[in-house]
């Protein structure tokens, strides 16, 4: 392994109670007479999180929310896969540009409280720590580049990543996208590159470069997709076996 490249949200952030409370405020902002508004919210975030493995960007947030609202049950990809098609594009759209703005707001009017539902996976960042040298790591995200790097120095490991190493949505809209980009920029071959992300779709697409893949069972994504990612090929990695399977056993 010659790169490690690693998805931002599900792999180093558990950012999924932030993401739930931006893009509900999104959807309640563009659609004030929602029946969400008045929702349970524990029951609401539960069905957000069974989703969004499903998904791939801001806007898929709100095809989520669309469907708790419509009662529409996704249980699997191809589900989901039709019921965004049904989505009206400039709907998408607007959500999209408007969770950004959103997301802007709160961090900077609320700083801590922002923080706060950011927390780091501590484990896998000692991981990363323990093992730096091994290789480059590069991150490869949706999340903006601002926020990731407010949080990883919150996290204490910006020095682990190189600035032109850390691609945000502005870099590309998809994560082969960003691997077109690293590899000719690092100057590496696909097999050469480990890529870890908490989605299976993700990974399908990145493996079809001849990227070396593996799900992180800690994100967002449960047995449906432990057993999705083995069958398609994918290592699926444990906060206690990701270095072994990452980097081989330590050594010394």
């Amino acid at each position: 392994m010659k790169l490690l490249v690693l998805d931002f949200d599900g792999v180093l952030s558990d950012s999924g109670h932030e993401a739930f409370v931006v893009a509900r405020r999104t959807y309640l902002a563009l659609r004030p007479d929602s029946s969400l508004r008045e929702g349970d919210e524990a029951a609401l975030h539960a069905a957000f999180l069974e989703i969004m493995p499903l998904g791939n960007r801001a806007e898929d947030f709100c095809v989520a929310l669309a469907a708790i609202e419509a009662g529409v049950a996704l249980p699997d990809q191809a589900a989901y896969d039709a019921f965004y098609r049904e989505q009206d594009r400039a709907w998408l759209r607007a959500f999209h540009a408007r969770f950004y703005r959103e997301r802007d707001a709160f961090a900077r009017s609320d700083p801590a409280g922002w923080l706060a539902m950011l927390r780091p996976y501590p484990q896998f960042l000692a991981t990363l720590r323990r093992r730096a040298g091994a290789c480059p790591y590069a991150i490869a995200t949706a999340k903006d580049r601002r926020s990731v790097r407010v949080l990883l120095r919150e996290y204490g490991v910006a020095d682990l990543f190189r600035e032109d190493l850390v691609l945000d949505k502005e870099a590309g809209v998809t994560k082969v996208a960003h691997h077109e980009h690293l590899a000719r920029h690092c100057g590496v071959a696909y097999p050469e590159m480990t890529f870890v992300d908490d989605k299976v779709n993700h990974l399908d697409a990145v493996a079809a470069l001849g990227v070396r893949c593996a799900l992180s069972a800690w994100g967002y994504n449960g047995p449906r997709e432990h057993q999705l990612a083995r069958e398609h090929g994918h290592r699926v990695c444990s906060l206690d076996d990701v270095e072994a399977q990452l980097f081989g056993a330590p050594t010394g």
